[in-house]
């Protein structure tokens, strides 16, 4: 570029892109770029107006740090400017940082510094006379901030009077307000479940909770305030270095970041820095550098400022962690508990130290939230370990013909027909039993100890099973064989005998078992025994509508609706006939008669040790009955039976004057009605 008029020409198309996004971000509160993309403007804005300095104007963003905030606020024009930090995004632009401190000081001996993370917040300014805080204000323009003292009043990690003794009469702490990553996860919570606009990073909830206009706003937010530098009318009072006037305003009260360290030279400059970066997604909060400052107060004074940043410091920037790039496509993934997810293709992008093509849009009501479509420009997020996701669209710059993202009407693995129930935010596939996506914990749910009961068929063997191709749904293991199983790895003849002979004993399972087994969402042990009482037998049951459904105790729509899904699809009923053909046969349940039930809406707790029964089977007894059985006495209970060593349920049956059996009467009590 190197005709001066194309110069100028993009020179001021930079500096007016510049400031809309200042504006969008001090003013609004709503950025429209990730902020290493307004790091590259700028970079890009700065090495132009260097190699053409007669092209700098005193309006340009390089000239001043940002732009001034509304006029909610009144403003406060600040003594000492607030400026910037220059930054470094190499080791060699680090390098040449401390060869130029060491030129500028005449100086070949290594400089000390004091390295500080730079915490991803708002930059405040904080007053206080003869000890007690009289005003607070932001950053703003470096020049002109807003004051937010009864804001700041809220934050009690900022003291409102200074601890100790000895502080100056006048005297002002700068430092940086932030909300912590676990106060951030809560707030974006509670303002979805009311229906809020959320936030895109804990530095905008920061930015945003500090400019509210109800303090009392601010003060349900969780912040947090972390202070960096010191200002006095009179310099002398203060110690020699930065390091130590750190340590005297932590004795006055103030937070300063446990991170910081000394360090001399730019090699130890770099290995803080490796240090801290391996930190980063361990922090409880948001950092996206460390800041290096000379130590020693008499340097930084020799130093001195360029036009908006001092000479003595610099920010080394880490990888960003948000990038802007273009959503391509959504795919559906199905889980192995059947919940069907959305997934971003995305344009690759460098993001968080890695690329990232892949993107989670965690359910289709977040799609709606983001109003996300294909075609769009988005907001990428990646921090740590942590899958990236999308937090933003950006609107202004989506294409006419973006497409929409709708729900899958049918699996995308098995073609069942996936099911979102009102109120639930998960979408899943209604194929438990069939869908491949699902077989292992179809399989693993299957057998397990309050199901089929198979001992012996645990996760390791499942997936080996599976893995093996030698089992695809739960029929297929009825039609395992010894030969097969020996081929496992640490399968030997005992164990493989042992697994089909544990496998052929639940060919006789009781219907309550064989209900639960198959995995119908939201159908637990209780909910298969009052369904297999109910209805006796597995063809009524799957016959049932969903309102005869809700005739069962404790069965609403909710649950009438995943029970009468599951049987409505062809590839669930193919393998309970798969099942029959192998030689399971469930038991049919003697129904009883309504004047059989005599519990029949009665709540009933079991506690203690019964001598003749097992507590499964005195459960078993009362279910018969009619009875609900639960594991608590509340003022609901219609009888506790209490055998040896009741305890707390006993004596709270007790004081609540609930009916209490003891085992003599309980055994009398079945025995009248034909279940002793």
């Amino acid at each position: 570029m190197n005709d001066k008029s194309s110069v100028k020409s993009r020179i001021e198309e930079l500096r007016d892109t510049i400031e809309d996004h200042n504006y969008r971000y001090y003013v609004l509160d709503e950025p429209a770029i990730p902020d290493a993309e307004y790091d590259r403007l700028m970079r890009e804005l700065q090495d132009l107006e260097k190699e053409h300095p007669e092209l700098v104007t005193p309006d340009s963003p390089t000239q001043r740090v940002g732009t001034r905030g509304d006029r909610t606020f009144e403003e406060v024009t600040h003594r000492i400017p607030m400026l910037s930090l220059d930054n470094a995004f190499s080791g060699d632009e680090l390098k040449d940082f401390d060869r130029r401190v060491r030129d500028r000081l005449g100086t070949s001996d290594p400089v000390e510094y004091v390295g500080e993370p730079k915490l991803d917040g708002l930059a405040v300014s904080l007053h206080y006379e003869k000890g007690v805080l009289t005003h607070a204000a932001t950053r703003g323009d470096g020049y002109t901030g807003e004051d937010i003292t009864a804001n700041i009043r809220t934050i009690k990690s900022i003291p409102l009077r200074l601890r100790g003794e000895g502080y100056p009469e006048v005297v002002e702490v700068r430092g940086e307000v932030y909300m912590p990553l676990e106060g951030f996860e809560s707030l974006n919570s509670r303002l979805s479940d009311r229906g809020e606009k959320t936030f895109v990073n804990p530095r905008n909830a920061a930015a945003g909770s500090l400019r509210q206009k109800d303090a009392r706003v601010t003060a349900r937010r969780p912040l947090e305030m972390c202070a960096y530098s010191v200002a006095v009318p009179d310099e002398d009072v203060l110690p020699d270095t930065h390091y130590a006037c750190l340590e005297m305003v932590h004795d006055w009260g103030f937070r300063i970041n446990p991170e910081m360290r000394l360090v001399t030279g730019p090699d130890e400059c770099l290995e803080a820095y490796e240090d801290l970066l391996d930190k980063r997604d361990s922090l409880p909060y948001e950092i996206d550098g460390i800041v290096f400052k000379v130590n020693s107060l008499a340097d930084q004074d020799r130093l001195g400022f360029v036009s908006r940043a001092p000479r003595w410091a610099i920010a080394h920037k880490f990888p960003a962690q948000e990038e802007l790039t273009k959503l391509e496509d959504v795919e559906w993934q199905v889980g192995r508990t059947g919940a069907v997810t959305p997934v971003a293709r995305l344009k690759p992008v460098f993001v968080g130290g890695v690329t990232v093509s892949n993107a989670t849009l965690h359910n289709i009501d977040e799609i709606r939230r983001l109003d996300v479509r294909i075609g769009d420009t988005v907001f990428v997020r990646r921090a740590g370990d942590v899958i990236p996701q999308i937090v933003k669209v950006v609107k202004d710059k989506r294409p006419e013909d973006a497409g929409e993202v709708e729900l899958p009407e049918h699996c995308p693995v098995c073609g069942s027909d996936v099911v979102q129930m009102e109120g639930e935010a998960v979408a899943r596939c209604s194929g438990g039993l069939y869908c491949q996506a699902q077989r292992k914990e179809a399989i693993r749910h299957y057998a397990s100890r309050k199901a089929m009961d198979i001992e012996g068929l645990g996760e390791k063997w499942i997936d080996l099973l599976v893995e093996r191709e030698m089992v695809s749904t739960v029929a297929d293991l009825y039609h395992l064989k010894k030969e097969d199983l020996v081929q496992l790895d640490r399968m030997g003849d005992k164990s493989a005998d042992n697994l089909l002979a544990a496998i052929d004993q639940s060919r006789r399972p009781e219907l309550w078992r064989l209900i639960y087994a198959l995995g119908i969402r939201e159908v637990g042990e209780a909910t298969a025994k009052a369904l297999a009482m109910h209805f006796g037998t597995l063809e009524k049951l799957s016959e049932a509508s969903e309102e005869a459904l809700q005739e069962v105790p404790d069965v609403g729509p909710v649950v009438a609706g995943h029970i009468h899904s599951f049987f409505q699809q062809s590839h669930n009923q193919e393998i309970i006939d798969q099942l029959r053909d192998a030689g399971v046969r469930w038991q049919s349940v003697d129904v009883p008669a309504e004047e059989d039930m005599p519990l029949k809406g009665e709540t009933w707790v079991l506690t203690g040790t019964l001598s003749d029964f097992t507590r499964e089977q005195a459960q078993e007894r009362l279910e018969y009955l009619g009875a609900k059985v639960t594991g608590s006495v509340s003022r609901k209970t219609s009888c506790v039976v209490a055998g040896e060593s009741a305890g707390s349920k006993l004596d709270k049956a007790e004081s609540l004057g609930v009916r209490v059996m003891d085992e003599e009467e309980f055994m009398s009590f079945l025995k009248a009605h034909g279940q002793d």
